[in-house]
Parts: structure tokens; sequence; C-alpha cells
């Protein structure tokens, strides 16, 4: 269905284009001010999404009106489908409510910077306006329809995002940020190279017709020589965003220093968007080409969920471990996209949704260690705070469980959905590869339990140590965005065939 108006574009760019605004309100807004300001403001594309669903479901696709139109670029829309509605609703959800959380967590870190360093960090109004337009540019990625708009939307989320780390972030957080953005720029260069290429040979860049509501096959408009240099291109640069074994070593360092409410954003949602892409992007454009590549990416994918399995067990520092934790999740999501079976899939999609809940709970019980226990992150001088705080606890353990896909959580379901795919890929092959890829896939599952509970374990199980003996609950700025994000990722395991039912038909009609 095509819209009346251009809804989803309005909701994207509104809130980035008012954000401007927030630093000359600093004053006459207050932090409070600043603060609902900011959030209101990132209501507005969860609104319009809400909205969408809701009014004309996600049976099928929905698209803005085109509003740009180049003979040489192609037609500017967005679309909210079955495909693109579990990582909308996931960044909505989790942007929102951090929003609400940064509120207290950057009140101790201005506190931080006064007692350390006397000052010197922008106010509450340039923190917000970059939240705010990290969190938009990250929704407007998802819904875009034209390669030159998925880039420009890429590019706009990683400059705040590495002004939020050089501004706020902790240890050497100028080199970090620069770090990140040298990496994840090299990243998107090499895929705007490939986007280009594909796009001038064809003569358009787009890769979802917003007028005929379906993929465009640009690989079929392009020499049959030109095709795979071009997939690879387009692979490469979303293997560095995906932080996938090899190009992943900028992950570990950004999102354990950014401040913990941006790592919150980065880890679960802006590092899964190029799993999506490469579900929405490449393989509708190029079919056969990323069915050859995803012979070598498949085993990629397992063996980067067991590497950073076995680094996230060698760290000390809770954020760090998260961190590394997240570089094998990612492993999920393009094991998963390899398979190119409906199922699995579907689970790299909904393992998205349920990373970000997962990972938003427990960097955000990373924050409030931080708040709670003067910037403490050392697992082993933690121990016994879960009769200190019960509820900090809880919603840590339901952290673990939802990347770890134990009930009730929706790990659960894209666990077996990915699984399901990986079998699905073993039928007909030799059992040698079954054997192997049953036992790493085994390995990888051992070792992200082992991590997430042994942790579980040492932070609040076990005897207190001096730094732990006084500490105490957080209040409710901290704990109840963190609720409504637990109760979302439940309510999505009781009721899954609201984002699976449309994701799987999605899924089966691009891959038919």
């Amino acid at each position: 269905m095509i819209l009346d108006s251009p809804i989803l574009f309005t909701s994207v760019v509104a809130p980035i284009a008012i954000s401007l605004a927030l630093p000359l309100l600093d004053d006459s807004l207050g932090r409070r001010g600043t603060a609902a300001a900011g959030t209101v403001l990132l209501m507005i594309p969860a609104a319009a999404v809400a909205w969408i669903a809701a009014r004309f479901g996600l049976g099928g696709p929905v698209v803005d009106p085109v509003f740009f139109r180049s003979e040489s670029i192609g037609r500017f829309s967005m679309l909210l489908d079955g495909l693109s509605a579990p990582l909308a609703i996931s960044i909505a959800l989790v942007t929102v409510t951090i929003s609400v959380y940064s509120l207290r967590y950057m009140e101790h870190r201005f506190e931080e910077f006064e007692r350390e360093e006397g000052g010197g960090a922008p106010g509450w109004g340039v923190y917000y306006m970059l939240y705010v337009m990290f969190a938009a540019a990250m929704m407007g990625t998802v819904l875009s329809t034209n390669l030159i708009e998925f880039y420009l939307f890429l590019e706009v989320s990683l400059l705040p995002s590495f002004l939020l780390i050089a501004f706020y972030g902790y240890g050497n957080r100028g080199r970090i940020a620069l770090l990140y953005l040298i990496w994840t720029h090299v990243g998107a260069l090499v895929f705007l190279v490939g986007a280009l290429v594909a796009g001038l040979a064809a003569g358009t860049f787009d890769f979802y017709d917003p007028e005929l509501l379906r993929p465009v096959e640009v690989g079929a408009l392009l020499p049959a020589g030109l095709r795979m240099p071009v997939v690879a291109a387009l692979c490469l640069g979303l293997f560095v965003k995906l932080a996938v074994f090899g190009v992943h070593i900028w992950l570990p360092y950004a999102h354990a220093e950014a401040p913990t409410p941006v790592s919150a954003l980065l880890s679960p949602n802006l590092i899964g968007i190029a799993g999506y892409a490469l579900v929405r992007i490449v393989y509708p454009m190029f079919p056969a080409e990323f069915a050859r590549l995803a012979t070598y990416t498949l085993p990629l994918g397992l063996f980067t969920i067991v590497y950073g399995g076995l680094m996230a067990l060698a760290q000390d520092d809770f954020k760090r471990l998260l961190a590394y934790s997240s570089v094998s999740q990612m492993g999920y999501i393009l094991a998963g996209v390899s398979t190119l079976t409906p199922a699995g899939v579907a689970g790299a999609m909904t393992h998205y949704a349920a990373h970000a809940v997962g990972k938003a709970l427990l960097f955000s019980t990373a924050g409030v260690l931080i708040v709670q226990m003067d910037g403490l992150r050392s697992i082993s001088k933690m121990g016994g705070l879960a009769s200190r705080m019960p509820m900090t606890s809880s919603l840590a353990l339901l952290g673990f469980m939802h990347i770890t896909g134990i009930p009730p959580s929706l790990g659960l379901w894209s666990e077996i959905l990915i699984l399901t795919g990986l079998a699905g890929t073993a039928v007909g092959g030799s059992a040698a590869y079954f054997s192997a890829m049953v036992l790493i896939l085994l390995v990888g599952i051992g070792l992200s339990t082992a991590y997430a509970f042994l942790t579980m374990k040492r932070i609040f199980f076990g005897q207190p140590t001096d730094r732990t003996e006084g500490a105490e609950e957080a209040g409710w700025t901290l704990l109840g965005p963190m609720a409504v994000v637990a109760a979302a990722g439940i309510l999505l395991f009781l009721w899954p065939g609201v984002v699976l039912d449309p994701l799987s038909a999605a899924v089966s009609s691009i891959l038919g």
C-alpha cells in the first residue's frame, strides 16, 4: 500500500531537524526539560510505526509516496513491512526507553566530569541533540528503499555516535572515538563503492521499487563479470558494521568506553542493521552471487559465535564482556542469514529483536552498577548483589536469558529458527559437514551460556566484596525504563506471532 503522504519520512527527519534547537534551549529547559524534549522527539517515529502497523497491518508492504526522484539516482521512499518491522519496533522501543534512562545516568556522568576533569563536556542540549539524531537516523536506515538514501542515513547515524563517544565516553575517549569513526566509515565507504558501481551500471540506485512494491534485481542489469566484485564490496562494508570476526577490532573498544546509554544503542541496534541489509539489499539485488558467497559466510558466522564467546569469557570488565558478547551474537545473525532458508533468515531478524532487548537490559545493568557503586565495572570486585539489588539482578537475568535463548525470552524463538535453518542447509550434504557444523554450533551455544551465567553468578551471588557492601537498589529513573524493555521482551515471547507471522511471509517472498 502507498500512503497518501510521506508519514515515515517526516517522522524520521522532523526529530533530526528539531533536535538542532536543543543546544539553544539548554538553559531555558534545564536537564529534565531537555530530556523530556528529546524523548518526545523520539516518540514521533515510534508513534508513526505503531500507527501504520495498527492501521494497515504488516501483512504487506506500506510505503511513503516518492518524496525525491532523479533519473540518475532513482526514487527515495520509506518502507515498513514484515521484514523491517522487527528492527523498527526494536529501535523505537530501545531508543525511547534509554532516552529516559539517560537522564539519571548522565547526571552521574556530568558529576564525574566535574570531579575528575573540572567539567568541559558539552551540556544536556548537545547530548540529547546527538542522541536524537543518532536514534532517528537508525530508523531512517532501516526504512530506506534506495542505496544512496540508505548510505546517507547510515552516515548520519555514524557522526553523532562518534561525537557521543568523543564527548562523553570513558578512558582515552578521543582516540577510541577516532578508531570507531575510521573503521566504520571505511566500512561504509567500501559499501558505497559497491553501491555506486551497481547503481551507475544499472541506471538506478533503487533496491526496492516503491511504486510496484517489489525488490529490484539490479544484478540482472549488470555484466556477469561485474556482479561478484560488487557483491563482495557490499558485503565487506556491511561485515565491518556487523563486526564479524576479522573486522571486529573496533567494537570492543567503542562499545566498552562509550557512555553506557550509547552502548545500549550501539550494540543491540546499530550493528545488527548490517545483517538486515544483507537480506533487504544484497540478496534481492544479486541472489545467485550472494548464494555462492553464503557458502563461506556461514562458517564465518559460526566461527564468530565461538570467537566472541571465548573472548567474553576472558573479560573482567563488565562492559567489555558485553561488547565481545555482541560480536558473538552477530555471528548468530550472519549464520542465520547465510542459510538462505526462510526459517534461518527469519530467525536472524528475530534474533536482532531478542538481542536488542537483552543487550539493552545488560548494558543498562552495567550503567546501574556504575552509578550506584561509583564507576565499578570490574567483575572480580563484585559479588553478593542479588540481596542488595534484587530488581537489578532480576532484570539482568532476563537480559542474559534473551541472548542465550532461555524462556521466557524472544531469544528462544530466534535460536529455534536459526537451528532449523542450519539443519535445512545440512540436508543433502555430507555427514562430515553436518557433524562439523553441529559441533561448532554446540560449542558456540555452550560458550554463550557459560559466559552469561558465570557472569550472573560472579556479580549477583557469592560473597559480597568491600566494593559491594554498601550497595543499594537504584531508583525508578534507571529501573523503570529497564522494566519496560523487559516487559516488552516477555510479551514478544508470549505472543511471537505478531512479529514472526509477517516476518516469515516477507522472508519467504524475498527468498522465493
